[in-house]
C-alpha cells in the first residue's frame, strides 16, 4: 500500500512483484484514468501496453492530450537493409508511438541533443483538481514491473497541488516550445516552497536549478545519517564529495546502488565505503534488473526524488526534475510528525531493498 498524506501527497514504491508495495504500472493507469480534461505527458519513452490504452481510451473521452519522448527510443542506431521491414530493438516503443498518433494524439519526439529523461504527467491543468505524477520510473513493463520478465525498482509521487502543478505546467510548455535543455535561452525563475499536505514540497528542474547543488545544500544540513538508493551515482559530481565530508564529521551515510553501475569506475562507491559510509550493491536476483531509484532520505525526515541521477550530464545537460519533500528547518511540530511519516515509508523500502537484493561493499585493504 502506498503512503498518502491528507489526500494531497502520495508516494509509491514498486513493483510488487519484487516485493515492494505497489503495481507502479497499474498507479499511471489509474491516474490517466481519473483525467477529466487534459493530459501532458513529458516521459522518456513508452513501452507498456496497458499505459498506452489507458493514453488511448483519455482521447477518445475527448481530453486533449500532449506527449513529448526521447526519439533514442523510437529511431534504429543502426538502420536495416530494408526500412519497411517490420522488427528491431525498440520495435514496440514504434508500434506504440504509431498506435498514439493513429488516435490522434499530440505526439512529438524530443530534439534535446542529450537525454530527455523526464518522467512526469501533469493532469487537468488549469483546473481546480489538477494533479502531477512524476518519480523514477519510466513508462515501460521494465520500468513499471507491469507484463515483464525483468523488473526494475522504481518509485512514483502523486502531488494535489495547484502550485506544484503550475510549475510543471511551465516546464511543459517550454518542452512543448522545444525551449530546454542547454538550448534555453530565458530566465526562470527561482524555485518556490510549496506547502502540500502541511509540509513543504519543492520543485527544481534540470539544467535550469542545478539539482545538484541542492541535494548537497539538503545533504549539509543533516545531523544523524543519510539513506539512499540511486541507480547511477558518479565520482566528482559534488554529492559524493558533500557525503564524505558528512561521514567524516559523524553523520552515518548509508547507500544502496545498482550493481551495474555502482561497479564501473567512475562510480562513488567505493568512495563512500572507503569514506565511512555503507555502500551496498543491488545485485541481480530475486527476478531484479535494476535499481533504478533516485531516491535520498535525510535524517528520516526529508525525502529527494524524481528522474535525476546523480552525474554531471544529468545536472548540466539533461532535462530532468526533482521533489524535495520536507524541510529539516520547518518549526511546526505537526510538518516535523507528518515529514518523518512519509520518510519512514521511504526508508522502509530502503531497508528491504539492502535485505532482499544488497550485497555490502568492503572497506579497501
Amino acid at each position: 500500500m502506498p503512503f498518502i498524506l491528507n489526500d494531497r501527497l502520495e508516494l509509491y514504491m514498486g513493483p510488487d512483484g519484487l516485493g515492494a508495495p505497489d503495481n507502479l504500472e497499474q498507479v499511471i493507469v489509474d491516474f490517466i484514468d481519473q483525467a477529466e480534461i487534459s493530459l501532458d505527458v513529458a516521459v522518456q519513452e513508452i513501452e507498456s501496453r496497458p499505459i498506452t490504452q489507458a493514453l488511448v481510451r483519455a482521447r477518445q473521452r475527448g481530453l486533449r492530450i500532449r506527449l513529448v519522448l526521447e526519439q533514442d527510443y523510437l529511431r534504429a542506431d543502426n538502420p536495416p537493409a530494408d526500412p519497411f521491414a517490420v522488427g528491431g530493438e525498440d520495435e514496440e516503443n514504434r508500434n506504440l508511438f504509431a498506435v498514439l498518433l493513429r488516435a490522434n494524439i499530440d505526439a512529438r519526439a524530443d530534439y534535446n541533443p542529450d537525454i530527455f529523461h523526464q518522467k512526469f504527467i501533469v493532469r487537468d491543468s488549469g483546473a481546480p483538481g489538477r494533479a502531477l505524477l512524476t518519480g523514477s520510473t519510466n513508462f515501460t513493463p521494465t520500468g513499471t514491473g507491469g507484463h515483464g520478465s525483468r523488473k526494475n525498482l522504481n518509485h512514483i509521487v502523486i502531488v494535489h497541488d495547484q502550485w506544484v502543478c503550475n510549475e510543471y505546467d511551465r516546464e511543459f510548455a517550454e518542452i512543448w516550445q522545444g525551449t530546454f535543455g542547454k538550448v534555453r535561452s530565458r530566465h526562470e525563475p527561482s524555485p518556490r516552497n510549496n506547502r502540500v499536505g502541511g509540509i513543504t514540497v519543492r520543485a527544481l528542474f534540470a539544467p535550469d536549478h542545478a539539482p545538484e547543488m541542492e541535494i548537497m545544500k539538503q545533504i549539509l544540513k543533516a545531523r544523524e545519517r543519510v539513506d539512499f538508493a540511486i541507480f547511477t551515482f558518479a565520482l566528482s559530481s559534488g554529492i559524493d564529495d558533500a557525503l564524505v565530508a558528512m561521514a567524516r564529521s559523524g553523520v552515518k551515510i548509508r547507500g544502496i546502488f545498482d550493481a551495474g553501475q555502482g561497479n564501473r569506475d567512475w562510480a562513488a562507491t567505493r568512495m563512500v565505503a572507503d569514506n565511512g559510509g555503507e555502500a551496498w550493491l543491488a545485485s541481480r536476483r530475486n527476478g531484479l534488473n535494476k535499481l533504478h531509484h533516485k531516491l535520498m532520505v535525510i535524517d528520516g525526515s526529508v525525502i529527494i526524488c524524481g528522474s535525476f541521477n546523480y552525474t554531471g550530464p544529468a545536472n548540466r545537460l539533461n532535462d530532468e526534475n526533482i521533489l524535495v519533500i520536507g524541510d529539516l528547518e520547518d518549526d511546526d511540530p505537526e510538518a516535523q510528525a507528518a515529514q518523518r511519516q512519509i520518510a519512514a515509508f521511504a526508508l522502509a523500502e530502503i531497508d528491504r531493498m539492502i535485505a532482499a537484493h544488497g550485497e555490502r561493499v568492503p572497506l579497501t585493504p
